[in-house]
């Protein structure tokens, strides 16, 4: 495999930049033209003495906002662990570099839009999450790597990267169209990746959880559900479990995403906007192209929907159902467990009905593994895609059963765990599996909903607990002022940095100025102002109790009516995106 350089120095002049190439044996800079853009291979005696000199650990690509283009570098990053003898890496900081030596040919405006395009770009590398390696390929699972042709083993990391889970990939399309480049640049993985080193019967083995999240019809929790007319599914994600003993490898892949037909649920000031199912568009065009999309990748598909099969979510839960029933494929079967009602008054235990109900379908699957030798002993023949509302906190708890049940087959065969032992057993490391798994379900949370998990609680310690409780209902807090308040700018950051908005010079004016409705700025003061004066005239008694009452009543009566206004426009009052069409986020 044509790997990618590890250790990098950047070389700063005023006409271009240097990045130099540290290897060992290292002879290549890449030299980029401030002024042109240009990007060319060149050597180092090419480097002034003069440019500014710092070490950098990657390059994440460049990007075009209304002060011209950007260099985005990584500054900063930490080792996550070993796989295979390949080093994992986590970005942790990063930089964005103008070409521009000054921003003083622009507008107030355009300086003004600039700095929030600059703001959205940071937002996005803020949230915790990039991986990369330089000599791996990290966007593949295990089994797609074993089945592939020496003519892709020689390609290079970019060349050869699953599209769906570089994040980098629209800041690096300059690099890919130039192939004697792609030495300088890495495919940047978004999700969650583990690496643990664990024994179980003096017997020393590796275990490791990626998560990677899809890059297609990426966004956050309110504003992107479903799929898009190509059958992408709002935050999939494929999550693989990866044992490695004694030369012998063993993996096991799952995947989550949105429920794939067309729907939206818009947040609109209330705690649980109520789900809206298209009436206008052919849901069966982009269901097929889903599932038939799954099928080449994965195999057999079993849908584990974990809705609730009643109240709001339940038309959801009939139409996904109706829809399998109308694809008439036999390789995706549906299986319909309401996850809150089976669960309720704290009945965890509950959860292996679901677990036994699909164990037969789970051995048939399999997982993959091969021997020391390179050998393939057994092939993963399909993959459960569970779901309910969000993909995250339902579905992780119930991912993390399958993939011990998974983990408890391929430890016996591997020889680790002995005939008739369980890792519920292994207290140590059955520690550094659920509070590994409950890692992943944060980082996923985080990345989609702005906030980390519910119930991992459960994940952790395998019991519903009080304090999960209370822990749930400050995130469920914060889920909803994020949700309502700061996701539209978010999304917008999501959608810039991924390419779905593109900024344009030439342009005097952008989408951020969007103009308020009167409403929402004369509602809410009202509506404070008139709370306070109700807060007053009690603290503040009249002459009579009859005249402090009718104040009351009417500065309360203000208060409350106002909200009440402000409620049934909630969509007004939200923090809705500017930069991509509506018609485009449905």
């Amino acid at each position: 495999m044509a790997t990618a350089y590890e250790r990098f120095k950047l070389h700063t002049s005023p006409e271009k930049f240097y990045i130099e190439a540290c290897d060992d044996g290292a002879n290549d800079v890449l030299a980029i033209d401030r002024v042109s853009t240009e990007m060319t291979l060149t050597v180092k005696k090419d480097i002034p003495p003069s440019a500014v000199t710092r070490p950098i650990c990657g390059i994440m690509g460049t990007i075009r906002l209304v002060a011209g283009m950007y260099l985005i570098i990584i500054t900063k990053k930490k080792k996550v662990g070993d796989l295979f003898g390949h080093n994992i890496w986590k970005a942790t900081e990063f930089d964005i570099i103008s070409y521009k030596k000054t921003v003083l040919h622009l507008t107030d405006n355009q300086m003004q839009d600039n700095k929030c395009f600059l703001a959205m770009l940071n937002n996005v590398l803020n949230t915790d999450g990039f991986y990369f390696a330089t000599n791996y390929d990290l966007t593949h699972s295990l089994q797609r790597l074993s089945n592939t042709s020496p003519e892709f083993q020689e390609m290079s990391l970019l060349e050869r990267a699953d599209q769906r889970f570089v994040w980098n990939g629209h800041l690096l399309r300059e690099f890919t169209a130039q192939p004697e480049l792609h030495k300088f640049a890495f495919p940047v993985l978004h999700g969650y990746i583990v690496v643990k080193s664990c024994c179980i019967n003096g017997k020393y083995f590796d275990w490791i959880i990626i998560s990677r999240r899809s890059c297609f019809r990426a966004g956050v929790r309110y504003y992107v559900r479903g799929i898009d007319s190509e059958g992408h599914a709002a935050n999939f994600v494929e999550t693989e479990q990866i044992v490695q003993y004694s030369g012998s490898k063993a993996s096991f892949v799952q995947t989550r995403g949105s429920m794939p037909f067309f729907w939206s649920q818009r947040p609109n000031l209330k705690y649980k906007p109520k789900p809206q199912i298209s009436k206008t568009i052919n849901h069966m065009d982009g269901f097929q192209r889903h599932f038939d999309s799954q099928i080449i990748s994965y195999g057999k598909q079993v849908v584990l929907n974990l809705i609730n099969q009643k109240g709001s979510e339940n038309p959801l839960e009939q139409a996904f159902a109706k829809m399998v029933k109308s694809l008439g494929n036999g390789m995706v079967k549906y299986v319909a467990f309401d996850f809150h009602k089976e669960c309720s008054q704290m009945r965890w235990e509950r959860l292996q009905i679901l677990v036994d109900r699909v164990a037969e379908m789970q051995d048939e699957f399999g997982y993959f593994m091969v021997d020391s030798d390179g050998k393939v002993l057994m092939q993963q023949e399909g993959t459960f895609r569970s779901n309910c509302m969000d993909c995250l906190d339902r579905t992780n708890v119930i991912q993390s059963l399958l993939a011990r049940r998974s983990l408890q087959s391929q430890l016996q065969r591997l020889g680790v765990l002995h005939a008739g032992q369980r890792i519920e057993e292994q207290d140590d490391f059955e520690n550094i599996y659920k509070n590994a798994w409950a890692d992943n379900a944060n980082a996923c949370a985080k990345q989609y909903a702005g906030t980390g998990a519910l119930k991992t609680d459960f994940t952790r310690t395998g019991k519903r607990t009080q304090w999960g409780l209370v822990m749930d209902g400050w995130n469920s807090m914060i889920r909803y002022y994020k949700n309502n308040f700061s996701d539209g700018f978010r999304q917008d950051s999501i959608d810039l940095f991924l390419g779905n908005y593109a900024v344009d010079e030439a342009d005097s004016s952008t989408p951020l100025h969007v103009q308020k409705d009167w409403k929402f700025l004369t509602l809410p003061i009202i509506m404070v102002v008139a709370f306070s004066m109700c807060i007053i005239c009690l603290l503040m008694a009249g002459d009579t109790w009859t005249e402090t009452l009718a104040y009351v009543l009417f500065w309360g009566t203000a208060s409350i009516g106002t909200a009440a206004i402000i409620l049934f426009n909630g969509n007004e009052f939200v923090d809705a995106p500017k930069l991509v069409q509506k018609e485009k986020m449905d």
